[in-house]
């Protein structure tokens, strides 16, 4: 590690290689918390570069407890994180309302780090019980439509990294890992970035793959669809910039999106949005990311159409239905 660090503090980078290997020797423990912290300190001052993210990706792969629902071709709705711009769960959200409209997912998530209340702080609150068990997994997908998949329980190599980003509290470079490192490995992703750089290191990661993708990016820094400006969209095959009338939805403030000071009140909202008693902006920014996913997924021929699915998931109750059948 030594050797690595004094690499890294003269601004030099790893090859995907070294990214691998170093990554392998945290989850093994073959690192003290002082190194892995000044590892993980190192990217929060400069940019991460492509080939040691996919290092970091191979070596979280090659860890996690791998689960197979490929038989579901699930999708995962999942946000880096890290925009600070502590937003209730509206990709959270998202995942319900697009397996209410027929989508099946595999949601991964896990606790806050730089925001307060993460998407797994908040299904815990609201009674979820995180499993990594395979059998129940693929029930849950069969009667629900949707499974949960909690971070900690499938990357256990991590768990000596946990307690160095909490008490770091910023976002590192493992908030950039996470929606790269499902373990169930869908083949469909939706997911948002807080800034383009790593919109345009998604992009080269993803195009490598066989995957269908959408990722986004509000241009004000959310790393999601807020509704506040214009965001961009990549995909496999185009790269756009939309604003929020190109959905036929309103403009928001920030202050509109709020999660709230506590988990309590991030459930209440979180509750309130599938009950179909979310404020106008709550409801509106859930259903344009529910839409852009569904779009992603071709479960939608148009953008307009996508917003009619997603709002008829809200209004019918079914995305509501999703989460009760998760949670019983």
């Amino acid at each position: 590690m030594k050797e690595i660090l004094n690499h890294l503090f003269e601004h030099k980078t790893l090859t995907k290689e070294q990214a691998r290997q170093m990554l392998l020797g945290i989850g093994r423990g073959d690192y003290n918390t002082a190194q892995i912290a000044s590892f993980l300190t190192v990217y929060m001052m400069r940019s991460i570069r492509v080939e040691e993210l996919e290092g970091f990706r191979d070596a979280m792969l090659e860890l996690c407890v791998s689960i197979d629902l490929s038989a579901y071709d699930p999708m995962d709705l999942c946000g880096t994180g890290g925009d600070g711009k502590d937003t209730f769960n509206i990709s959270t959200l998202s995942a319900f309302v697009v397996a209410g409209a027929g989508q099946r997912v595999a949601k991964h998530g896990n606790h806050g780090v730089s925001s307060m209340c993460g998407s797994s702080t908040v299904m815990e609150y609201l009674g979820h019980k995180f499993t990594n068990d395979a059998g129940e997994l693929n029930r849950l997908m069969e009667t629900a439509g949707i499974c949960f998949l909690h971070a900690p329980l499938f990357h256990p190599a991590m768990k000596n990294v946990a307690p160095i980003r909490r008490d770091l509290g910023v976002k590192t470079f493992f908030n950039v890992l996470g929606p790269l490192v499902n373990p169930a490995k869908p083949q469909k992703q939706l997911v948002g970035v807080f800034n383009l750089e790593l919109a345009r290191l998604y992009a080269y990661l993803y195009q490598q793959t066989n995957k269908q993708f959408m990722i986004l990016h509000a241009l004000d820094g959310y790393d999601e669809v807020s509704l506040t400006g214009s965001f961009k969209v990549i995909t496999n095959s185009t790269e756009q910039l939309l604003s929020p009338a190109a959905l036929g939805l309103d403009t928001q403030t920030q202050e509109s999106l709020s999660g709230g000071h506590t988990v309590e009140e991030s459930a209440r909202i979180f509750m309130n949005v599938l009950k179909n008693k979310a404020t106008d902006a709550q409801k509106q920014a859930v259903l344009a990311n529910s839409a852009m996913a569904l779009i992603a997924t071709n479960r939608a021929a148009t953008r307009e159409e996508a917003v009619a699915f997603a709002r008829e998931s809200i209004d019918s109750g079914r995305a509501l239905e999703c989460f009760k059948k998760l949670v019983a």
